[in-house]
C-alpha cells in the first residue's frame, strides 16, 4: 500500500485524506492545531453553485462536486455516527431590477441545458414563497434547488471520524510529516504564503472573514443571496450570516465593527434578526489563490509533494471532487483536473 501524508486538518485536507484512504492507501493526515480549525470551522455552511450561464470546465468541477454531496455526506455520517448539518435547501436570491429578471428568465433554460437534471433554475414571485419575508424591487426572486447547506465545524468533525474509521491516522500538534511516499499539502493561506516565499513570486494569500451565528429557527426554509450576504438556516435551528471580505487586517481571529456592520445590513434583509439572540462572533482567514480558484496538482519544485489549497469561498462545494482528483492523481498519477484549478495556472 502507497504511504500518503497529507498535511492540514481543514476541508480541502480530509476530503484528500479520506478519498486516498478509501482506495487503500496508509494515509496520516497531520494538522498543528485542530481539526476543522481556521477557514474550514465557520458558521456559513453555503454549497451554491455557480449561475447556468458562460459555462466553463471550472463550472462543470464545482456542479459534478455538488450532485455528488449529498451521497458523499450521507456515507460520512453513517459510518461517523455524527450529523453533518448537510441539507439540499435550495437558494433563493432577490431580483433587484429588470436587467437582472431577465438574466435569471434566461438562466432557466442555462439550468436545463448545463445542469443535466442535478438541479432547476427557477424564477418565483416573492409573495409565493412563505416563511421568508422578502421584498425585491421587481416582486420576484431566483430559486435553485441545486444549493445546500452544512454545518462546518460538525462536517469537518464527522469527516475526521470516518477517516479514522477506514484506518486513517490523525496526528495534531505536529507542522511536518514524517516521511512518505508522497505528500499533499492542504495547509490553507498560511501554506499558500509560503509558496509565495518559496517561489519568488506571489501566488496567494488570505482574506479575511467575519460571520454571526443566530438563534433563530428557519431550518425548514431555503437558504437566501441578498445584497452580498449568506442567510444560512441551518438543521438545528440556528442562523449564520456572512461574512465580510477584508484584505487587510491586524489580528486574524478577532471580530470588530466590521460585523456590526453585517448585522445592520442583514437586520434590512430580514428584520427578525433585530430581536435574535448572537450564539458567535466568528473570524479566520480564508485561503485565496492568485486567480480566485483552488490550487490543484502537483508541486512545482518538489518531488512527490501535492498541492490542495485555495477553496475561498467554495471550499466546502468543491471538496468532495477535489478530495477525489487529488486521489486519482497521487495514487494514478493522473487526474481530471480543470485548467483554470492547476497550480501551473496559478503560477501564471
Amino acid at each position: 500500500m502507497a504511504e500518503i501524508e497529507v498535511l492540514g486538518g481543514g476541508i480541502f485536507g480530509l476530503s484528500v485524506a479520506y478519498a486516498c484512504a478509501k482506495r487503500g492507501a496508509r494515509v496520516r493526515l497531520i494538522e498543528r492545531h485542530q481539526i476543522g480549525g481556521g477557514a474550514s470551522g465557520g458558521t456559513v455552511g453555503a454549497l451554491a453553485p455557480h449561475t447556468p450561464d458562460n459555462w466553463n470546465d471550472k463550472k462543470q468541477f464545482q456542479l459534478e462536486s455538488l450532485a455528488a454531496t449529498a451521497a458523499f455526506w450521507s456515507e460520512i455520517k453513517a459510518k461517523s455516527g455524527i450529523s453533518t448539518g448537510y441539507g439540499q435547501c435550495g437558494r433563493l436570491q432577490l431580483i433587484e431590477d429588470e436587467t437582472a429578471l431577465e438574466l435569471a428568465r434566461q438562466r432557466v433554460a442555462g439550468a436545463v441545458q448545463f445542469w443535466r437534471g442535478a438541479g432547476e433554475w427557477q424564477v418565483v414571485g416573492a409573495r409565493d414563497i412563505e416563511g421568508w419575508s422578502l421584498s425585491p424591487a421587481t416582486g420576484f426572486l431566483a430559486f435553485d434547488t441545486l444549493s445546500a447547506r452544512i454545518s462546518p465545524p460538525l462536517a469537518c468533525r464527522s469527516l475526521a471520524r470516518a477517516f479514522q474509521a477506514i484506518e486513517g491516522e490523525i496526528v495534531l500538534g505536529r507542522s511536518a510529516g514524517t516521511g512518505a511516499d508522497a505528500t499533499v499539502l492542504c495547509t490553507g493561506h498560511a501554506g499558500l504564503c509560503e509558496l509565495s516565499e518559496e517561489l519568488g513570486r506571489p501566488v496567494g494569500g488570505g482574506v479575511k472573514g467575519q460571520s454571526l451565528l443566530y438563534a433563530l429557527d428557519r431550518r425548514n426554509l431555503p437558504q437566501v443571496f441578498a445584497q452580498g450576504l449568506h442567510i444560512i438556516p441551518h438543521a438545528d435551528g440556528t442562523l449564520a450570516i456572512g461574512s465580510t471580505s477584508e484584505i487587510e487586517w491586524e489580528d486574524p481571529g478577532a471580530t470588530d465593527g466590521q460585523l456590526d456592520e453585517l448585522h445592520t445590513r442583514a437586520v434590512g434583509i430580514l428584520p427578525a434578526l433585530r430581536s435574535a439572540p448572537i450564539l458567535a462572533r466568528w473570524a479566520a482567514i480564508r485561503p485565496r489563490s492568485r486567480r480566485r480558484s483552488p490550487m490543484l496538482g502537483r508541486h512545482p519544485l518538489r518531488r512527490n509533494v501535492f498541492i490542495a489549497n485555495g477553496g475561498f469561498k467554495i471550499g466546502y462545494g468543491v471538496a468532495v471532487k477535489a478530495g477525489e482528483v487529488m486521489a486519482d492523481l497521487v495514487l494514478d498519477g493522473r487526474a481530471d483536473i480543470p485548467a483554470g484549478f492547476s497550480v501551473e495556472a496559478n503560477l501564471k
